[in-house]
């Protein structure tokens, strides 16, 4: 009897480690014939690893006294105390609603767009990633070119890797990154001295061809701009070079492959 053909779901199953013995020999002999997948999914059965690791002390934490069974018993054999303390809780809640509805209405109206949204999202993914000293980007170098196409794919637009290295900076490599306004790409480089420069790019909602701008935060220096849609932003510490580079960038990113 044949067997099925090896799916993606195989393939995360395997990952999560819940599959039947046979089926699991069969994917085995799969990923040792397809080197590539085999390299993609060692990737996420290291990420699975690391992330059992990173919790393991918090599941053996000892568990709550709120969720001991015998006291959740005995709070449901007092109903009356229960209802009193829910009525409290919901008109503490709904003096707070009135009060502050409006200020909140004005602090969501107020969400940057544009270029200066743009601009924040690259300055908050740099403050993130580039002093993680672990795992600063999900695919290295060594994958630019899964890089490359998972980044097209999920940003629906041609995405291309910069080249820096003239300017003595080394594409170290990158990730995707969630956004209030869709996915961006994530671009990570450093230099001999162990400076770390993030390229940050999406689509544009708004401000779809803007010139060239500099920002600062916090001693983080960054310069946004848009073209045809596309936005981008350099950032890094403050240095002269950076205005540099960002042009340098600009003028790759457009300039057709």
């Amino acid at each position: 009897m044949t067997s099925r053909p090896i799916s993606e779901d195989d393939l995360q199953a395997y990952v999560d480690e819940v599959l039947e013995t046979h089926r699991r020999a069969e994917v085995l002999d799969y990923l040792s014939s397809h080197p590539e997948e085999g390299k993609r999914i060692e990737r996420y059965r290291e990420q699975r690893a690391a992330l059992r690791d990173a919790l393991a002390p918090i599941a053996q934490e000892p568990l709550p006294p709120e969720l001991n069974l015998a006291r959740m018993i005995q709070a449901r054999r007092r109903p009356d105390l229960a209802w009193t303390r829910w009525a409290a809780a919901a008109a503490v809640l709904l003096c707070i609603g009135g009060a502050t509805g409006w200020s909140l209405r004005g602090a969501t109206q107020s969400t940057p767009r544009g270029i200066p949204a743009l601009a924040a999202e690259a300055a908050d993914s740099y403050q993130v990633y580039a002093s993680d000293r672990v795992r600063p980007v999900e695919m290295r170098e060594s994958d630019r070119a899964e890089l490359i196409r998972w980044a097209s794919l999920r940003l629906g637009h041609p995405v291309s890797v910069p080249d820096l290295s003239a300017s003595g900076y080394r594409f170290m490599g990158g990730r995707l990154v969630a956004t209030p306004h869709g996915p961006a790409a994530l671009f990570m480089y450093d230099d001999d001295r162990g400076t770390r420069l993030v390229l940050f790019t999406r689509e544009m909602e708004s401000d779809k061809n803007t010139p060239m701008s500099r920002h600062s935060r916090d001693g983080v220096d960054g310069f946004t701009w848009s073209k045809e849609g596309i936005g981008y932003s350099l950032v890094g510490p403050a240095s002269p070079q950076l205005h540099p580079l960002a042009d340098e960038i600009r003028r790759q990113v457009s300039t057709p492959m």
